[in-house]
């Protein structure tokens, strides 16, 4: 029997304070979890107060096994020179915060969380940008002994498909880049299975979700059309080694209960998919440091 740790976004809960969900996240049973950069949840910039969420985690027996990176003002292909340095101090303050949470992941949108209508010439400029910028990134994490981490975006935005994320990782001069496959990404872009496979050479995590086909819901595993038996089956096939970690919709802070409880039901859900595959070669295993309720047993 081999394991796929299973953990939680704090993103669930980010108009709440980090300080406010740690404990009833653990409490619920997991204790591996990502750590959500949004200011309301954590203030990254104050790594006092980011040492004193990592003291809190060791205190109650929890790894922060990922760290997302900020997205929503930080474009790091922008021909504005300005933006361009705004966001990338932006990165390597947040790479720093996620050294002191002891991640092991860093995960970063390797394009601007926004539509833009542009020309080749514009798009080749910010794929370029956008690889000059990560070898900065990656070189620093390489410092802090923290993986970088590039994520699939939503297939309306720029580097929206995986042949750019393969690009810029292909431009870059740092090789020691890893991928998160965001499920729900993968299934609005129509290639989630094939994208297995292509990102199987270093895909170490997954941000697992569901939707109905139209938009990115982040619902529950088993409440949207991906058809997860064969998720799980092809992930095998890829030998992938790495953690899962929830994604799901938020709370808004209206009901955690409930947030959570949804969790445990997509943590059962896909542990039963996976006890029923009987995998005659599991996938190796990279075990989360601190072994709990959060591992996925397959057979």
């Amino acid at each position: 029997m081999s394991d796929w740790p299973v953990g939680l976004s704090t993103g669930c809960f980010y108009q709440m304070s980090i300080f406010d969900c740690l404990e009833p996240v653990r409490k619920s049973g997991f204790n591996l979890v990502e750590i959500c950069s949004s200011p309301g949840h954590l203030n990254f910039h104050d790594l006092k107060t980011v040492s004193k969420a990592s003291q809190m985690l060791d205190k109650l027996g929890m790894e922060a096994y990922s760290f997302h990176a900020p997205f929503l003002d930080v474009d790091i292909s922008s021909p504005d020179i300005a933006h361009k340095e705004y966001s990338l101090h932006e990165l390597i303050t947040a790479a720093e915060a996620a050294a002191i949470l002891k991640v092991r992941h860093f995960v970063i949108h390797p394009g601007p969380d926004k539509t833009l209508n542009l020309s080749t010439e514009e798009r080749m400029q910010r794929l370029r940008n956008a690889a000059a910028v990560l070898d900065k990134v990656a070189f620093k994490c390489s410092q802090l002994n923290v993986r970088l981490a590039l994520e699939n975006m939503l297939p309306h935005l720029p580097f929206g498909s995986i042949t750019d994320m393969l690009w810029i990782i292909g431009a870059m001069d740092c090789l020691n880049i890893t991928t998160c496959l965001d499920t729900g990404h993968a299934a609005l872009s129509g290639d989630l299975y094939k994208v297995l496979y292509k990102l199987s050479g270093n895909l170490r995590m997954i941000h697992v979700n569901d939707n109905l086909g139209t938009d990115d819901d982040h619902l529950a595993p088993g409440k949207g059309k991906i058809n997860w038996q064969k998720v799980l089956f092809e992930l095998s096939e890829t030998s992938f080694h790495g953690g899962f970690i929830l994604e799901l919709a938020c709370s808004h802070g209206n009901d955690t209960d409930m947030t959570l409880e949804n969790a445990l039901n997509a943590r059962l859900f896909l542990r039963n998919i996976a006890r029923n595959l009987y995998l005659s070669s599991p996938p190796s295993v990279e075990v989360a440091t601190k072994q709990g309720d959060d591992n996925m047993p397959q057979h």
